[in-house]
């Protein structure tokens, strides 16, 4: 008899179990987690998950599995009522959950591996970092103030100017996610398996404490993005949007 291939026994085994979802124990933790992210206020809605090789929404050959949201409204539907998302918690117990960031707070997206030198850096100069974490085993996400709500409507910024500095030499491998973005928040799960596919913290949020300016961030990321991108003969990987 032909021996069935470790990918085929893996698919099987992700169908039987529901995709990995949690059991009881599982899921009372997602929640907690959830809540205690919106209850720092940060707003969620439902995103897609991983589903077999491929994402659980209906779009074929989705570019980004199990990291984007359901609902094409999910601006006005990202909340942090309790309520509201312990029910999509409930309702949809595989399901990952984005932030929209811009509204009150922003994110700073960086290389893991710069992440972590500019984590060293800011506790030895003693600068708080708020809310730090680890999106697969790729970027580390430092979450701040926002600057997308400013008195003056004229003034805000949309992500996409933020997204694409002029030159990869001015902030290499930085993304800065305010209006118009979004990011996964923890518990998440990444296509593939092991450590690096989920979004974890690793510094959790604390509710009522007060998030750090991004600016006093970004120094110490810029630069720890600079050193990471020099020693990193891929350009691919130390940027989070396609070199040309």
């Amino acid at each position: 008899m032909e021996r069935e291939s470790r990918f085929s026994q893996w698919l099987r085994r992700r169908a039987r179990t529901g995709g990995g979802t949690a059991g009881a124990g599982g899921e009372a933790a997602r929640e907690d987690l959830l809540r205690a992210a919106a209850g720092a206020g940060f707003p969620l809605a439902p995103a897609a998950y991983p589903e077999g090789y491929g994402c659980s929404c209906v779009r074929i050959g989705c570019p980004t599995p199990g990291r984007h949201p359901v609902s094409f409204a999910w601006q006005t539907q990202a909340t942090t009522d309790p309520d509201q998302i312990t029910r999509w918690a409930q309702g949809q117990p595989q399901a990952n959950f984005i932030t929209a960031t811009g509204r009150a707070h922003d994110v700073l997206d960086v290389p893991a591996e710069a992440g972590r030198m500019a984590l060293e850096r800011l506790d030895t100069e003693g600068t708080e970092t708020g809310p730090v974490a680890l999106s697969g085993g790729d970027r580390m996400l430092f979450f701040t103030a926002t600057r997308g709500t400013p008195e003056d409507e004229d003034e805000w910024w949309p992500c996409e100017l933020d997204c694409h500095p002029e030159t990869m030499d001015e902030h290499p491998g930085l993304r800065w996610h305010c209006r118009g973005s979004y990011v996964l928040v923890p518990p998440a799960r990444l296509p593939g398996e092991g450590p690096d596919a989920v979004v974890r913290w690793v510094r959790p949020p604390v509710p009522g404490a007060t998030l750090p300016e991004p600016l006093t961030l970004l120094e110490p990321l810029t630069d720890a993005c600079a050193v990471y991108a020099g020693a990193t003969t891929d350009q691919e990987t130390a940027a989070p949007w396609p070199v040309r």
